[in-house]
């Protein structure tokens, strides 16, 4: 392991953040100086600056295939999932305060959805399988006359396993119950159409496909109108009042559409990564035990259980070789395996769970070395440690 001391760690983290896109990087500078006007100001510096918001709308908009007044620009995905739950809960009728949600929700509509029982609604959270998904027939059974809101991740971002959306989608539209689905995992790893299937309210996280952090979108299907949580100015159609930050915007813009033309190239090497890094552990590490769904889940996402070990030790153990992680960034310390609970796994093997997630720019030979790394890592500690949980 001597000769990989000096080298720049792999990146494996690609479900925590992914790097900005050299193309977004280059395109930023010219709107922060010389394309600094306000939106919503009427002179020249100020239209230019709302047809580049307009611009970066259709973008977004083209994305999930949706019409760019859809879309609402927000700070984050947490903003706009709190948007979604929040700003629906202040409009819905009074007699529809029912919520449900699955058991392996974000912490951004989990709070929400806790928010919302302090204020007396009824929250119903589904469980999901031994492999992360969905059990439709009790989300089905869930559902009463007092349903108003669906919340729905399209993918999980610790297993990557899909969630049936189709599924759930059939079930809110015959029932008139409106579908909210935090997308945040999605873009640029598989393709996005908020008609196929239907949903009414969808979260996109710039960071998560080659934006800066800083920026996400919500899109809100015509003639659905959550209330705004700040209250100011009129823009983004009154949902989100405040000075668009109009070069963050632009970058969000630019890597939607490089998403969009690029998911099925990327979605390809994305899989070979995730499957070469899979098979390489499998040959090096006896027992090793894949979490989340072993087909329906993201092509770049690979949550394993090194057994003998702790998850956390053994990234520890190579954090200077390989940047990996053992669950969500956005969970509070020792919160981060509540969705391999959730999906009935053992501690044990909660406890050696690891999760690698592979990008854009990753490569065979990091693949190689991230893989090679890891195997020695848990040689050594098993060894060491003959039988005994780190």
């Amino acid at each position: 392991m001597e000769e990989l001391l000096s080298a720049r760690p792999v990146y494996l983290d690609y479900n925590a953040t992914t790097p900005v896109d050299p193309r977004v990087v280059e395109a930023i500078p010219g709107w922060l100086d010389e394309e600094f006007g306000n939106p919503s100001s009427t002179h020249l510096f100020g239209r230019r600056a709302r047809a580049a918001l307009d611009q970066a709308r259709e973008e977004v908009a083209a994305l999930i295939g949706a019409q760019p007044d859809e879309i609402i620009f927000t700070g984050s995905a947490t903003e706009a999932n709190n948007l979604a739950l929040l700003g629906l809960a202040d409009t819905l009728p009074g007699a529809g305060r029912h919520l449900v949600i699955s058991a392996v929700e974000h912490p951004s509509v989990a709070e929400p959805a806790r928010r919302l029982e302090a204020r007396g609604w009824r929250v119903t959270r589904v469980p999901v399988d031994r492999e992360g998904r969905l059990v439709v027939e009790s989300l089905e059974a869930a559902l009463t006359a007092d349903t108003a809101l669906v919340s729905v991740m399209y993918a999980n971002n610790e297993t990557g396993t899909l969630q049936p959306i189709e599924a759930v989608s059939a079930l809110t539209r015959e029932r008139g119950i409106l579908l909210h689905v935090d997308a945040a995992q999605a873009p640029g790893r598989v393709p996005l159409d908020v008609n196929a299937p239907q949903v009414d309210l969808l979260t996109l996280a710039g960071h998560k496909f080659h934006a800066p952090k800083g920026v996400g979108a919500l899109y809100v299907r015509r003639g659905v109108q959550p209330a705004p949580l700040l209250h100011g100015g009129g823009q983004e159609r009154g949902l989100r009042p405040g000075t668009e930050n109009l070069a963050w915007i632009r970058a969000l813009g630019l890597a939607a559409t490089l998403a969009r033309e690029a998911v099925a190239h990327e979605a390809v090497h994305l899989l070979a990564m995730r499957d070469r890094l899979h098979r390489l552990l499998l040959q090096g590490v006896p027992g090793l035990a894949l979490n989340g769904h072993p087909e329906l889940r993201l092509p770049n996402t690979l949550n394993v259980s090194f057994p003998g070990v702790q998850g956390r030790i053994l990234l520890a153990r190579v954090g200077h070789l390989v940047a990996a992680s053992t669950g969500s960034a956005c969970h509070g310390e020792g919160e981060e395996k509540g969705v391999l609970a959730a999906m009935g796994l053992s501690d044990e093997r909660i406890r050696g769970a690891v999760r690698l997630s592979v990008g854009r720019f990753t490569t065979n030979q990091e693949v190689d070395r991230a893989a090679q790394v890891l195997i020695q890592a848990w040689r050594e500690a098993v060894g060491r440690h003959a039988g005994a949980v780190l």
